[in-house]
């Protein structure tokens, strides 16, 4: 298409639209709305649903994936893929790598082994995540546009509902996803992804990633970071014509676009102008036709009026006549409804009359049944206040066996030492053995409990304790010494069994154990609600558990749904013992619930990797049963706690290599375990102040360490040569905790219910009291029946005189119906009267309705004409 014919086109742009082989390319709003025409319902009906969830997206580049991360649909250059909350990995298969969780700032780790539905490619993304408040920060990337791909999967509240996880995600501080919600989009144990947040990098090189929760903590699987592709200026895009014989693209430039719109502009308004003329002639004669339309109308109105007036006239005639129906009819049915009232009433007084009759005869039997009957009533109170006298002295007899019997057991627990020190040496590691390292500890009388440490060549040093374990005793064994104390516990004293040593000792596996072989902390409840089964016949016992840890100097309790949400302190209570108020305290009914408790605070404990131990404890971890009893038999309530800690291990900087966050976990565990260890010297040298309140173990601790409770303590030592100053310093520790003289152990009473069994004792007085009056009551009550025996024939005589009375007002009624009923008569005569009025009056309307029928043909006629 040459220059001319492109000028014709401009001199004639009609032709140039006429033509459909040459596309609109400037007519924008109505290709938009043959898109929307052309849309179907359905699709219409999904965007209205999704516009929900599009609320959440701040970013409208960005949109939401319901399955896993796919390698396929990933195309573009993977800068960084964190695995958050879990370690680093190297797909064999692919290029792409894996990056541990290391960027973070806050938040905790949560990990499952339950199965992802729609995982893709890699699952193990989804099965671990960091939550609560945290932060990422990327560093060192060169400046440019990249894409931030969010891997998001509920773990964690798996049963819901919606709205138990909201959340806000802000990257270099501008919100991203507002309010987000992944249980109300996909569900639990699901995969979601946000993907294509578009991030542009400064010259700082930081890629900032902020979690921020609104109702609970916020929660992520994983964070992928790509490289943006250039994406094209929309404002470059060059608009063409096609030619109609070469088919060949054309471009149009802007002076030409320009001239094009102004004549066709000038053509339509031409157009406008001629339609306006026409519409202002077509608005005048529809003037005058309205005009001749108002005076046609008003005339009909006239008429309509003279016939409303008449059809009023006859409507008047017709309610009057059934009003005076109506009244008829309420005459006639007031008479019958007084017929049959008056009936049902002398019906009713005679069934009266013979229950009263009856009522009489039964009073009258009662009566002489009751005075039959008091000598027997005697003879039964003297039998029971005899077995009460019984059994009061089998009360007394059984209270003080058993009084006897839990003073022996005491005494027999006191003589061995309120704080009993039990040594448990684990065996060498697989790495140990093939490293070659050598045993140090001598067992050959470890029977006796002394046990024998090579401190090098042939000298040997020996310390003695309450027990000592060999690497070949089983967990079985270990419970069989300490299970004397679960008794105690429930006899009402405080109990505490915790857990001492350096880091990769074994004092986990001691306390908790594993699945197939339960530790101290599982066999403990175990025989606990063996004991009180046993005991159901005389005890009550209600059983609550609460697992705390001391985390960073700071208490934690692992039952909360949110760890972060409050902080605890340790409180004195009135009674004078230590306690933490806001803990949550599980009750339990049976060992399934108290396994299911135990987990939920092993998951959530936090525990990480050193150069000693792979998976070491990075807090002390507190088991507190509480366990209120009561005596069925005498009523005594008792109140006592068992506390089961698991401490960290202590560690030596120079040995583990901690740093960051890890480092400062083990000068937090340090501090405390000397703290604790200042506080045992002071109690082993008897001195004036205990410095309780320099640790928050120490400060938890202190009811079990000051002597008011039954304590245990599990020194756990390792048989390598290389960790002897640990095993040293843990084992001379243990001897000065194992010298401490506290005195015996007091037992807990609970004062609240001792008040209760008061308070019901003086209602059980109260109510003897009540039930002597009962009993006088009787007795007048009989004499009163007499009275009103004599009473009620008197009653009798009265209404037959009453019936006597209601046989003349139905005589007058008889008298008064037959009045009304001649009225009746009278007012049918008047009515016959007026339906002759308006049957002529039915007549002059129908000779009205001929005339009007008459005229309206010829008004018609009048009417076109005009």
């Amino acid at each position: 298409m040459d220059d001319s014919q492109l000028n014709a086109f401009l001199q004639n742009p009609d032709t140039l639209f006429a033509n459909p082989s040459i596309p609109r390319v400037f007519d924008w709003e109505k290709n938009d709305m043959a898109l929307n025409q052309d849309k179907p319902s359905s699709a219409m009906d999904e965007d209205e649903e999704e516009s929900s969830v599009d609320s959440m997206l701040c970013d409208s580049n960005s949109r939401l994936i319901p399955f896993g991360f796919s390698k396929s649909n990933c195309t573009d250059e993977v800068m960084m893929f964190i695995n958050a909350g879990g370690e680093a990995l190297n797909e064999a298969d692919s290029r792409m790598k894996f990056l541990g969780d290391s960027y973070f700032e806050g938040g905790n780790v949560m990990q499952t082994n339950e199965h992802i539905t729609q995982a893709g490619d890699c699952p193990f993304i989804y099965q671990s995540a960091r939550f609560g408040n945290f932060c990422y920060r990327f560093n060192n990337f060169p400046p440019g546009d990249y894409f931030v791909d969010l891997h998001f999967a509920e773990i964690i509240n798996t049963n819901g509902p919606k709205g138990m996880r909201v959340f806000n995600v802000y990257m270099q501080e501008e919100k991203v996803l507002s309010d987000f919600d992944i249980f109300s989009v996909v569900g639990a144990n699901k995969p979601l992804q946000v993907v294509d947040l578009r991030v542009s990098v400064k010259g700082d090189g930081l890629i900032a990633l902020r979690f921020e929760g609104v109702i609970g903590g916020p929660i992520v699987c994983g964070i992928c970071v790509r490289r943006a592709q250039n994406i094209p200026d929309p404002q470059a895009s060059q608009e063409y014509l096609k030619c109609n014989n070469c088919a060949a693209d054309i471009e149009v430039s802007s002076a030409q676009k320009k001239l094009m719109r102004t004549k066709v502009t000038d053509k339509y308004e031409k157009k406008i102008q001629e339609l306006t003329t026409q519409c202002q002639l077509k608005t005048h004669e529809c003037h005058e036709a309205w005009m001749s339309l108002t005076s046609a109308n008003e005339q009909l109105e006239k008429v309509r009026m003279e016939l409303d007036n008449k059809i009023f006239q006859t409507r008047t005639l017709d309610e009057t006549v059934g009003k005076q129906a109506e009244n008829l009819k309420n005459i006639t049915s007031r008479y019958e409804h007084d017929k049959k009232y008056w009936a049902a009433a002398v019906n009713d007084l005679q069934e009266k009359i013979m229950i009263m009759k009856n009522e009489h005869a039964q009073l009258s039997l009662d009566a002489h049944a009751c005075a039959e009957s008091i000598p027997e009533l005697n003879k039964m109170v003297t039998g029971v206040q005899a077995l009460v006298a019984q059994s009061e002295d089998l009360k007394l007899k059984y209270s003080e066996e058993q009084a006897k019997r839990k003073e022996l057991y005491n005494q027999i627990q006191e003589t061995k030492g309120n704080i009993r020190v039990f040594c448990r040496c684990r065996p060498l590691g697989k790495e140990e053995i093939s490293a070659g390292c050598a045993l140090v500890v001598d067992f050959d009388a470890a029977k006796d409990g002394d046990l024998g440490i090579l401190t090098g060549g042939s000298t040997k040093k020996t310390f003695k304790f309450d027990r000592v374990y060999t690497p070949k005793d089983n967990q079985v064994d270990v419970f069989a010494d300490a299970s004397p104390l679960v008794t105690s516990v429930l006899d009402g004293y405080n109990v505490c069994i915790f857990a001492y040593g350096q880091t990769g000792t074994g004092k986990t596996f001691t306390m908790e154990g594993t699945d197939q072989n339960r530790g101290v902390n599982y066999r403990t409840l175990e025989q606990l609600f063996q004991i009180a089964k046993e005991r159901s016949e005389t005890f009550m016992y209600n059983i609550s558990v609460s697992v705390l840890e001391v985390y960073n100097e700071q208490i934690r309790d692992l039952l909360s749904t949110s760890p972060t949400s409050k902080r605890l302190e340790i409180k004195q209570s009135a009674e004078g013992f230590h306690h933490v108020p806001g803990i949550i305290e599980a009750k339990v009914d049976n060992i399934k619930e108290v396994w299911n408790v135990l987990q939920i605070g092993s998951n959530l404990r936090a525990v990480g990797s050193t150069n000693v131990n792979e998976h070491s404890s990075r807090s002390h971890c507190i088991l507190r049963i509480m366990v209120k009893s009561k005596n069925l038999m005498t009523g005594d309530c008792t109140k006592s706690n068992l506390w089961l800690v698991d401490l960290a291990g202590s560690e030596r900087l120079a040995k583990t290599d901690a740093q960051g966050e890890r480092l400062k976990e083990a000068q937090n565990i340090n501090k405390s375990l000397s703290a604790l260890g200042d506080v045992i010297y002071a109690l082993a040298t008897k001195s004036s102040h205990i410095p309780y309140r320099n640790s928050k173990l120490t400060h938890l601790l202190q009811d079990s360490l000051g002597g008011d409770s039954k304590t245990l303590m599990f020194v756990q030592i390792s048989p390598s040569e290389r960790d002897l100053s640990e095993t040293l310093s843990s084992l001379n520790f243990a001897t000065r905790v194992r010298g401490i003289e506290l005195g015996p152990a007091k037992r807990q009473v609970d004062t609240s219910e001792l008040q209760k069994m008061k308070t019901l004792l003086d209602k059980a007085r109260q109510e003897a009291r009540s039930k002597d009056e009962s009993v006088r009551k009787l007795e007048e009550s009989l004499q009163n029946v007499e009275s009103k025996a004599k009473g009620r024939d008197q009653v009798y005589k009265t209404q037959q005189e009453k019936i006597k009375e209601l046989e003349c007002q139905l005589e007058l009624k008889t008298s008064m119906q037959n009045q009304s009923e001649e009225q009746v008569s009278q007012l049918s005569d008047r009515l016959k009267g007026r339906e002759e009025i308006c049957t002529g009056l039915q007549q002059k309307v129908k000779e009205l309705e001929t005339k009007l029928k008459e005229r309206q043909p010829s008004e018609s006629a009048s009417y076109q004409q005009k």
